[in-house]
């Protein structure tokens, strides 16, 4: 049997006043999800251990089944690895965003979604500037890139800017959660403020301010972590070989430790204008030549950062329609059976603007699956799934073993 995990980032979410009480699952026509809920079994997960904020890079590893206490080491040096960059003995990897800053107030933590040239060109500077024997800056997609530090402390303590829109940033700036740690805490905050006197008056932000975007006018480091120890899947389960589709590093770099090949995909984005058919082709593909496929898209996350829960519902629709329907019709007609599960890795509510450690919905089909009683794919409808409520490793023990 075969394997595909559809994973909607940040997918679910709370009720909303506005959409009569719904959340952005029920409000959204998922036809096909709706179909797969029906024709397979429910339930919820828990994706982040206690003692862990509720991020992606704790909730991806959680729904691969890995034992998070056990191999979490920060976001950066996750991303590192899907940028080809090693973290070496010494070192620690660090997430970098270009942010905007408006005032004392970090307006947003993506700098209105920066394009990656832009993002590009502004890091370039940064290295060339504030680079040194210590800190290097290395260029990602968008928003996201990677600072590592030689000789530092990863006892410090980051707040993630998607935590923080609007609000005053220097209480925020990095603390040290050791008295050994204080010279890595007070080099990194001298170092975000030395950048934005730099990007200030770059000219690729006095462009983006005469075009009425954000600039991209400060870096932010946090999630500080050493290289990561972690088996590869084919090791925990029994599956042979694998790929992962996403548009982030963050996700791909957890494939890359996870054994999975990296298969990239022109257009995707990780917003709602991602694409869809060749991520949902490639995906197809994958699955005809492996056992396992892993499937991110980003768009819902970065739809309920931005509070918008119009543009969730159609990231939502999109995932139905653009990728589920075709996925499902597809292996439909295939001789070998393939087990389809759907699922997001945590909820990010419009209302707040990030991230919550709220059980999540999910799904699991193939086709010769008993049914539970559940007519519909959302958060109040998984409650009521036959597979209760799952922890840790639980999630992919069943979807591997297609029980």
């Amino acid at each position: 049997m075969k394997h595909i995990i559809i994973l909607g980032d940040g997918m679910a979410g709370e009720p909303i006043a506005a959409l009569g009480n719904k959340t952005t699952i029920q409000a959204a026509a998922t036809p096909y999800m709706d179909l797969l809920a029906r024709k397979g079994r429910n339930g919820l997960l828990h994706t982040v251990p206690e003692g862990f904020a509720p991020g992606s890079e704790i909730a991806n590893l959680s729904v691969m089944g890995y034992d998070v206490p056990s191999v979490y080491e920060g976001r950066g040096v996750l991303e590192a690895a899907s940028m080809g960059i090693d973290i070496l003995p010494g070192e620690i990897g660090m997430r970098c965003n270009l942010v905007c800053i408006e005032g004392d107030l970090l307006k947003n933590h993506s700098a209105g979604h920066i394009s990656t040239p832009e993002a590009t060109e502004l890091i370039r500077v940064l290295n060339n500037k504030l680079g040194s024997d210590i800190f290097s800056f290395h260029p990602g997609v968008s928003y996201r890139h990677l600072l590592k530090m030689k000789g530092g402390n990863k006892q410090i303590r980051c707040t993630p800017p998607h935590d923080i829109p609007e609000q005053p940033f220097r209480p925020r700036l990095i603390q040290p959660a050791s008295e050994e740690a204080a010279p890595t805490a007070e080099a990194l905050n001298r170092l975000i403020l030395a950048s934005q006197e730099i990007l200030g008056d770059h000219p690729v932000n006095k462009k983006r301010i005469a075009e009425g975007k954000s600039p991209a006018n400060s870096i932010w480091p946090w999630s500080p972590g050493l290289r990561p120890k972690m088996k590869p899947l084919n090791e925990m389960f029994p599956l042979k070989s694998g790929a992962v589709i996403s548009a982030v590093d963050l996700i791909r770099g957890i494939g890359v430790y996870a054994g999975l090949e990296v298969i990239m995909v022109e257009g995707a984005t990780g917003l709602y204008d991602t694409n869809y058919e060749g991520k949902a082709q490639a995906a197809l593909k994958a699955l005809k030549e492996k056992d396992f496929v892993y499937l991110h898209i980003e768009a819902s996350d970065e739809a309920g950062h931005e509070g918008d829960a119009q543009l969730k519902i159609k990231t939502i629709e999109y995932l139905d329609a653009r990728i589920v329907k075709t996925i499902y019709e597809e292996t439909l007609q295939w001789n070998e059976p393939v087990a389809i599960a759907i699922l997001p890795d945590h909820p990010t509510p419009c209302a707040i603007r990030t991230h919550t450690r709220d059980p999540i919905p999910f799904l699991i089909y193939h086709r010769d699956i008993e049914p539970d009683n559940v007519q519909a794919y959302d958060e109040l409808a998984a409650k009521k799934g036959s597979y209760g409520l799952l922890y840790g490793d639980q999630f992919m023990k069943l979807m591997c073993q297609c029980e």
